[in-house]
């Protein structure tokens, strides 16, 4: 397990498309114990493979010290809206308002290619999504009318930064 560089953004690889997965062997094992030993360094809840610089449909979101490896996850179903602050690795020293789905469910596969499903509200369910949207390119400052409704880092609304999401952000 390494600690590699996370890509920012303006770096052209943040916006790859995660190709799927159809090798279940060793490079892959790897790659998810490094996303995972990433995240934790930084410190963060989720990480996915286009954030390293990998264009493939891998992700890892840790919530709670539960630990999920998600190989070509998708979502299956999904219920209720949810706003709340979101930041990213990827953008360093931000977070913002964005609504996602309040409750989700994917099908993934694991490491050795077994199929899973999970669900998930809450932060776990934010992770989930937010790390979804890296597969495809997409970052949460897509979900925004403007790049003024960023704020940076320790002045969250009220100037209070006490949320979980704005201490730890999601990938």
């Amino acid at each position: 397990m390494s600690v590699l560089p996370i890509v920012t953004l303006g770096d052209p690889r943040l916006r790859l498309k995660g190709q799927e997965v159809d090798s279940f062997a060793k490079y892959l094992h790897e790659l998810l114990d490094d996303l995972t030993e990433t995240m934790r360094d930084a410190p963060g809840v989720g990480l996915a493979a286009p954030q390293l610089g990998v264009a493939l449909r891998a992700c890892v979101v840790e919530v709670g010290g539960n630990l999920h490896e998600l190989v070509n996850p998708r979502i299956v179903r999904s219920s209720g809206d949810d706003r709340d602050l979101e930041g990213c690795l990827s953008l360093p020293g931000f977070v913002a308002y964005v609504t996602r789905r309040e409750k989700v469910w994917l099908a993934a596969q694991n490491r050795h290619g077994r199929k899973i499903k999970l669900a998930g509200s809450g932060l776990l369910g934010r992770a989930m999504q937010h790390e979804l949207d890296h597969l495809e390119g997409k970052l949460y400052i897509d979900y925004l009318d403007s790049m003024d409704e960023l704020i940076p880092v320790g002045a969250g609304e009220g100037g209070e930064a006490g949320s979980e999401e704005l201490a730890t952000p999601l990938a």
